[in-house]
């Protein structure tokens, strides 16, 4: 019966991986499947505290990467702190904006947070008195940064996927 868990739980999480992609939280949403399947079968010992902590920290790692890629990428291109945090907000309304606006699955919620980050810094640092092609360059910065941020989070999500399902019909 384990087996048949184990395997609902791979499932599951794959679809919870997919999330990341749209820049949702699917990496904690796998660790809240895995976490709860661990409690309930804990007379199985499916998963040991230690791979309950890699994932955990694998997480935890995906998020502050994704968070400050934006504001890192505006930030090494010159922008000002405030620009760095309008990257941010900007790249998950653009996030949300882009799925919609480009439904096209995956690309159209992965431009729009690029291009809304780097659309957030531009607006900000125009309002501030910059230069336009400044502010290009900040835009674009922001964009890239906010593209590894989440190519970065989702392959640390792939990573704690692999760790679940070995870990789950590992002996």
């Amino acid at each position: 019966m384990i087996y048949l868990f184990a395997t609902a739980l791979i499932l599951l999480n794959t679809c919870w991986l997919a999330l990341v992609i749209f820049s949702l939280p699917g990496n904690w949403f796998m660790l809240i499947s895995t976490f709860t399947l661990a409690w309930w079968q804990k007379d199985s010992n499916i998963f040991s505290i230690y791979t309950l902590i890699v994932i955990t920290l694998l997480a935890c790692l995906g998020e502050i990467i994704e968070f400050i890629a934006a504001a890192t990428g505006a930030k090494k291109a010159g922008a000002s702190w405030l620009g760095s945090l309008c990257a941010i907000i900007g790249a998950v309304t653009g996030a949300i904006i882009g799925t919609f606006i480009i439904p096209v699955p995956v690309l159209g919620t992965l431009l729009g947070a690029c291009s809304g980050a780097g659309l957030g810094v531009l607006g900000i640092e125009l309002l501030r008195g910059k230069e336009l092609k400044e502010t290009v360059r900040y835009g674009i910065g922001a964009g890239i940064g906010e593209f590894i941020g989440i190519t970065s989070k989702f392959a640390l999500g792939i990573l704690i996927w692999l760790i679940i399902a070995v870990a789950a019909f590992w002996p």
